[in-house]
């Protein structure tokens, strides 16, 4: 009898051997999966052409199963949020209407009160600010970490998150690039923003003759033009 139980206490020992192992191994391929992933989406992410297509397609799939998926689903949420937040920016820093402000055609449309104008130069400025915020507000660890802090996961998956995801944000948010683009778009807003400023004290003062601003003293001839070269895209 003492034989038999010993037999049966080895294989229930065997059994709960195996399923720790199974399990052990599934969390190790999951987290392979994930690691793959990952690094398919930042080879996406930095190549020479980007295929948007490509990249939402790798965002929008989950790979692998259990906590891992969870992880995964959180992290590329972050990373579609970040991405959006990006093509915002550079839809914003690519909006032709931004050169065309100063434009004899814009002076004819909206002038000499210059409304919309206005209202575009205060609403793009405000996007700028917003959108270059954001975008640094991604490269901080409490952004990173909020996308997990709320889907009661175990302290691995928590760590293994910030030590293998979210890591290295720091020093990626001490790029520049960004914020130099933005404010040089603010900057030529702000100095366009001058020169409708000065158009529209001066409204009884010019009219457009053959696509062209012509005002009724030299003196205000001369100060448009100084506003005008002084225009960030005509610094050299």
């Amino acid at each position: 009898m003492k034989k038999k139980i010993l037999i049966v206490l080895g294989v229930i020992l065997l059994i709960v051997v195996a399923v720790f192992a199974y399990f052990i191994i599934d969390d190790m391929q999951q987290e392979g999966k994930l690691k793959d992933e990952l690094v398919e989406i930042n080879n996406l992410a930095s190549a020479e052409t980007i295929d948007m297509d490509k990249i939402n397609e790798a965002l929008n799939r989950t790979t692998t199963k259990g906590d891992y998926a969870v992880l995964e689903q959180a992290y590329k949420q972050y990373l579609k949020d970040s991405f959006n937040n990006s093509l915002e920016i550079a839809s914003l820093l690519s909006d032709e209407r931004i050169t065309q402000i100063t434009t004899a055609e814009n002076y004819i449309a909206d002038g000499p009160e210059f409304t919309e104008t206005k209202a575009y130069i205060a609403d793009t400025k405000q996007s700028l600010e917003d959108c270059k915020n954001k975008y640094y507000e991604f490269f901080t660890d409490e952004k990173a970490m909020s996308y997990v802090n709320d889907k009661n996961l175990d302290s691995y998956y928590i760590d293994f998150y910030k030590n293998e995801l979210a890591f290295d944000l720091e020093e990626a948010g001490e790029d520049k690039t960004v914020e130099n683009a933005i404010n040089d778009i603010i900057a030529i807003l702000d100095a366009s923003e001058d020169v409708i400023d000065f158009l529209i004290e001066n409204g009884n003062n010019w009219q457009i003759v053959d696509n062209s601003i012509v005002f009724n003293s030299e003196e205000l001839s001369q100060q448009y033009d100084e506003l005008i070269n002084s225009l960030p895209i005509y610094q050299a």
